[in-house]
């Protein structure tokens, strides 16, 4: 009798995890209402919406990496943004596409490049050792009893998806404002400001057209290079093929 029990539970819970694994596979793509995720995407990342169209993360190792690769992006973009908007509040005179290449120095720009590339490979190479093994760079590097307490790396709850949702948006925004700086000369609330004060003609249809037989584009708005204490920088238009 309890062999015939054993082996029913056991069916069950056989039944039970067939059934979960289904329900995984088969979970709805938040991005495409109707359609089915692929069947690697199982909704444990934050700000999983089902989107690989092109099964770029059915390595499990390859999404992690991917995932760590946007979480980077999405940080330096929101940094950007924000940047960019409020430089442009405070001090609406100065274009932020060529902001820098205006800025005097005390000192050559060489040795600025130069430590940055010192001091960013390191970090760069800590923060690729502690993802490769995590827990790995606790311990501070100079002070040897200092060292970070058992922790998960990120921000804790759901905040770990409002940061992923906000960090896309604002990479979407960032292209806006490169490709808008591109086009127009100018930095993104001036765009908006004339696209408010004539709205049917400052468009994206007003400034670019494709039709089948015809293209009608804008030039580049920028230089395409910069010179800053004596080094030719190239700042080409994105995608310059595009560009007449």
């Amino acid at each position: 009798m309890m062999m015939k029990q054993r082996i029913a539970t056991t069916g069950l819970s056989s039944r039970a995890s067939t059934r979960q694994v289904s329900a995984k596979a088969t979970r709805g793509a938040a991005w495409f209402p109707g359609n089915k995720a692929p069947a690697h995407l199982d909704g444990s990342l934050p700000g999983d919406f089902g989107f690989d169209p092109l099964g770029l993360g059915v390595d499990p190792e390859q999404l992690k990496w991917f995932r760590e690769a946007e979480l980077q992006h999405s940080r330096w973009a929101m940094a950007a943004v924000a940047g960019i908007l409020v430089q442009e509040v405070a001090k609406p005179e100065t274009f932020w596409y060529s902001a820098a290449s205006t800025v005097e120095l005390p000192f050559p720009i060489v040795g600025i490049v130069a430590f940055q590339i010192l001091t960013m490979q390191w970090v760069e190479l800590r923060r690729w050792q502690d993802f490769k093994k995590p827990g790995s760079v606790d311990q501070d590097p100079v002070f040897a009893n200092q060292k970070l307490p058992p922790h998960e790396p990120g921000y804790p709850g759901g905040l770990k998806v409002k940061e992923i949702k906000n960090g896309r948006l604002a990479m979407l925004a960032f292209v806006g404002f490169v490709m808008g700086a591109q086009v127009t000369g100018l930095g993104p609330i001036a765009a908006l400001n004339e696209h408010i004060a004539a709205p049917f003609d400052t468009t994206i249809f007003s400034k670019a057209l494709v039709i089948p037989g015809q293209s009608i584009v804008p030039a580049c708005a920028i230089p395409p290079s910069v010179v800053f204490q004596g080094v030719t920088i190239p700042t080409p238009c994105f995608l310059a093929p595009l560009w007449p």
